[in-house]
């Protein structure tokens, strides 16, 4: 039976068990052996990460042929309108690929949502607001490009969802293990 574990991953931790840099790594808070993290967040994105000791499984949830979605809950520099919404919904061109296209919508600050340490840098003249962005893909840094290219760079980023998979009340640095009958259903791939 494949072991499934969802990780709040806190901002400025690494998505592998080594630390580097000055980074902490998976390590210092998930005290398992033989799971690894299936995709991976940059150090300065918070929010789910699935770790799992079931190869194909872990290659499922990574493979963009498999079109999993992945939420985002994505504070932005400004507030955008309809038309900067329109254009990450019909995917965008940023050089070296062209995005799926994605669903987003203005959300307000989500509730329960944990302070971030170090904290974003508050501007009195700058107003900042929040989008929840879903994207079937994940290339490097592909929201952070996807929002500045709409004119509304990203200032904090935090993985809500993947999958059937969501945060659901996890405090940073948390985890748990998904129970037997979840796992079934993962390893035999989502509907």
């Amino acid at each position: 039976m494949a072991r499934i574990i969802l990780f709040n991953k806190p901002y400025g931790v690494l998505s592998q068990f080594t630390s580097e840099d000055g980074h902490p790594g998976l390590k210092e808070f998930i005290p398992l052996a033989r799971v690894y993290a299936a995709g991976r967040l940059d150090a300065d994105s918070e929010g789910l990460l699935i770790l799992t000791d079931d190869g194909r499984l872990q290659h499922r949830l990574t493979d963009p042929r498999h079109k999993l979605a992945k939420t985002y809950w994505v504070q932005v520099e400004g507030e955008p309108d309809e038309a900067a919404l329109e254009s990450l919904r019909r995917g965008l061109d940023l050089g070296d690929f062209v995005t799926r296209p994605a669903r987003a919508k203005r959300i307000e600050e989500p509730a329960g949502l944990w302070p971030r340490n170090p904290p974003v840098r508050f501007r009195k003249s700058v107003p900042t607001s929040w989008i929840e962005l879903t994207i079937a893909e994940g290339k490097n840094r592909q929201v952070r490009r996807m929002t500045a290219k709409v004119g509304f760079p990203t200032l904090r980023l935090i993985r809500a969802r993947i999958g059937d998979y969501a945060l659901d009340g996890l405090a940073p640095g948390e985890w748990r293990e998904v129970g037997a009958a979840a796992a079934a259903k993962a390893a035999k791939g989502w509907a």
